[in-house]
């Protein structure tokens, strides 16, 4: 039977099955591995290093500065935050040292006042470096405190790099309300605008018991105070702690958050950086999960391609607390959210050490960063060749970053 005029008129007026979206170009890098320090006394070892790029102030590129607190050998507990310097990409390292500004604050009750999982970056509409972290307060044995209101804040210093000068920790007022009782940028990747607003995510909550929530701070910084301005909507998963140590990235004028949960990372992407559509669960483009758990994960952005820098389970470590070595980077199907396996490279190899606590960071147009130092936790991390090493892995890129030439600030990061 002959179709009719009016069905060949309907077929006609479908539209053909849409096309797949092509998958992003792959963009090509190599790791460039360097050793900073090695410490392993039995004492303290080297934690938490993060590193920040300031234009202008290194001979023919920037100076660096890197922040790194000792552990003291009991879980969480960390000294005053010590500064490490790299007046050019091609000069040796000064310090580490330890700022007075930036070290303990004893308190006459026996409690100790410290800061920790800070992550420094540029804020180029004020010339100055800022360093953001959490404020903890300690026991004399080293134990976490949650013993007066809002215990747990997000707090900053900032460094003048014309004087050299640190300022000694404020602490970001947030508005009242028990929502805010704790709130902490920690280990968390933040940015700046263009028009030199920062965006900071925090994990927030009553207190420290019941799950954690994430929301994103507006701030506005004069170059002395950092102020809240608003925040977010708030994105919640009521499975064991729930969502902690969020990191954000700008790419492509959208921006990208992802997030820590005790049994697996998630990720949500938002227009204006502020509101966020519910976060679902980090797969790689096969459909498998990506495996990272418990763990923080951190951008790279790239004006070619976004990454993330991860740990995972199926690596051949499972003597690893938490799959927490080696460190991975992939690049990241910034339609889908979903993370290219065929380009997955260890930046940094695993030696019997855990390496759940690093930094991700632009440092020129050329080159990003991933600093980490080894955990030496476990008790055969030194006979598979753990040395308490800090590690710089140097990530360089055939094509110049545009995003590190135009923002030269944390916005790329």
């Amino acid at each position: 039977m002959k179709p009719s005029l009016f069905t060949l008129a309907v077929l006609l007026a479908v539209p053909p099955p849409a096309l797949p979206a092509a998958e992003p170009a792959p963009v090509e890098f190599t790791v460039k591995p360097e050793t900073v320090m090695k410490h392993d006394d039995g004492k303290f070892l080297w934690f938490h290093p993060r590193a920040a790029a300031i234009p202008g102030r290194g001979e023919a590129g920037p100076a660096v500065v890197m922040t790194i607190q000792k552990h003291l050998k009991v879980s969480d507990y960390y000294s005053g935050l010590h500064v490490m310097m790299r007046p050019s990409l091609t000069a040796a390292w000064t310090g580490p040292v330890l700022p007075p500004e930036l070290d303990w604050r004893p308190q006459p009750d026996g409690v100790t006042i410290s800061v920790a999982d800070v992550t420094p970056g540029w804020h180029a509409p004020t010339g100055k470096l800022l360093a953001i972290g959490c404020q903890v307060r300690y026991s004399p044995k080293g134990k976490q405190l949650d013993d007066v209101k809002r215990a747990h804040q997000t707090v900053y210093a900032v460094f003048d790099p014309k004087t050299e000068r640190w300022t000694p920790w404020q602490v970001l007022e947030m508005p009242p309300g028990d929502e805010f009782d704790f709130a902490r940028n920690a280990c968390s990747q933040w940015l700046v605008r263009p028009d030199g607003r920062l965006l900071v995510p925090l994990y927030i909550g009553r207190n420290s018991k019941e799950p954690f929530s994430v929301t994103v701070a507006e701030c506005r910084f004069d170059g002395a105070k950092l102020s809240y301005v608003r925040r977010g909507n708030v994105l919640r998963l009521n499975v064991v702690r729930g969502l902690c140590e969020p990191s954000l990235v700008a790419f492509r004028g959208r921006y990208y958050l992802t997030l820590r949960n005790d049994l697996r990372g998630y990720v949500s992407v938002s227009d204006d950086g502020l509101h966020f559509p519910e976060q679902q669960p980090w797969l790689f483009d096969d459909g498998a999960e990506l495996g990272s758990y418990n763990t923080q994960q951190h951008w790279l952005a790239h004006s070619d391609g976004l990454f993330l820098v991860y740990t995972r389970r199926g690596a051949n470590n499972d003597h690893i607390v938490r799959h927490r070595a080696p460190l991975f980077m992939a690049q990241v199907d910034p339609a889908t959210l979903r993370v290219l396996r065929r380009t997955e490279k260890v930046v940094v190899p695993e030696r019997g050490a855990e390496m759940g606590n690093f930094g991700a960071c632009a440092i020129s147009e050329t080159e990003s960063w991933v600093t980490v130092s080894e955990g030496m936790f476990m008790k055969d991390s030194r006979q598979r060749g753990a040395e308490g090493a800090t590690f710089v892995a140097r990530v360089l890129k055939a094509k110049p970053n545009k995003l590190a030439r135009l923002t030269a600030n944390h916005v790329s990061d």
